[in-house]
């Protein structure tokens, strides 16, 4: 909304000075404009009410104009650091192992993982999200999006082996690489989880690396279920190398810590910044001053000043 400002509000005060010379200083101001009062006395008697108007509307015109007149819009910009971050997920065959959860043993790892994934991509209000799904072979689910709602969607319609039953690690980073490469947003991460050892990729390891590091994009990694059959050494070197970390869940529970922890280490920055906008009203001012002036003296000629 705007706001009707003076810039130097000081000058205002000229207008008392104007009207007390409007009261008192009458014929003096008279004399200063016209010095043979009796030549010009016909004249004066025959003042009428508008080329005194113009004048004060000249001079208060002009007053106003030199206070510098501004129409302020005050509105406040939040500048939102987020994240361009792709979830790398396993949906090979072993994820199909139960007993994950101990409060619904029940329930597949990868069921599991889709709900703790989806708790952790509503709390990241601020940033771009992406998925991949890695089994055999790795594709992307769903590409970088603010929409968190039709992320989770997309997820309720994932299933256990949709990408084949082996694992693709390598594959997988590097897709998720591809997603993130051209992102112009300042921090960029890979959050891999898997149960298993790269037993499909194509493209060696090192390869997926070279790219990470030429994009400065930071992984990190997650090994869930039994530790015999991950390939930690691999998933923290992963890790080390692109500065992010690995962590190991052997529980829901332990897989929820972990990424509550991921979602402190990489915190989304808010700012609140003021901008001002001025809009000088002055000009529109001194041009009706002018007017009124040019009237003014128009009047007067016309009655042989």
């Amino acid at each position: 909304m705007s706001e009707f400002a003076f810039e130097r509000p000081l000058v205002l005060w000229l207008i008392v000075l104007v009207i007390i010379c409007f009261i008192k200083c009458r014929a003096k101001e008279s004399a200063l404009l016209f010095p043979h009062l009796s030549i010009l006395k016909k004249a004066a008697d025959k003042k009428s009410f508008l080329p005194e108007f113009l004048k004060a509307v000249a001079i208060f015109g002009l007053i106003f104009s030199l206070a510098g007149p501004v129409a302020i819009d005050k509105s406040v910009e939040l500048k939102k650091r987020g994240y361009d971050i792709v979830l790398a997920l396993d949906a090979s065959g072993s994820m199909r192992e139960k007993g994950f959860d101990k409060s619904n043993p029940f329930k597949t790892k990868f069921e599991v993982v889709k709900e703790l994934v989806k708790d952790f991509i509503k709390r990241r209000v601020n940033d771009n999200i992406g998925v991949v799904i890695f089994g055999s072979f790795s594709y992307i689910a769903s590409p970088l999006s603010f929409n968190k709602d039709v992320v989770n969607k997309i997820l309720d319609y994932l299933d256990i082996g949709i990408a084949g039953q082996k694992t693709a690690i390598s594959d997988a980073l590097i897709e998720s690489i591809s997603m993130l490469k051209d992102s112009k947003a300042k921090s960029k991460v890979i959050i891999l989880l898997t149960d298993g050892i790269d037993t499909a990729s194509k493209t060696p390891i090192s390869v997926a690396m070279k790219m990470a590091k030429k994009y400065h994009i930071k992984i990190y990694t997650i090994g869930i279920g039994q530790r015999r059959g991950i390939d930690e050494r691999l998933l923290s070197w992963i890790a080390e190398e692109s500065g992010g970390e690995y962590f190991f869940a052997r529980t829901a529970k332990d897989l929820h810590k972990v990424y509550a922890t991921i979602d402190k280490l990489e915190k989304s920055e808010i700012r609140g910044k003021e901008f001002v906008k001025k809009a000088e009203l002055y000009p529109y001012v001194l041009f009706v001053a002018i007017l009124a002036l040019l009237g003014y003296i128009y009047i007067y000629s016309k009655r042989g000043f």
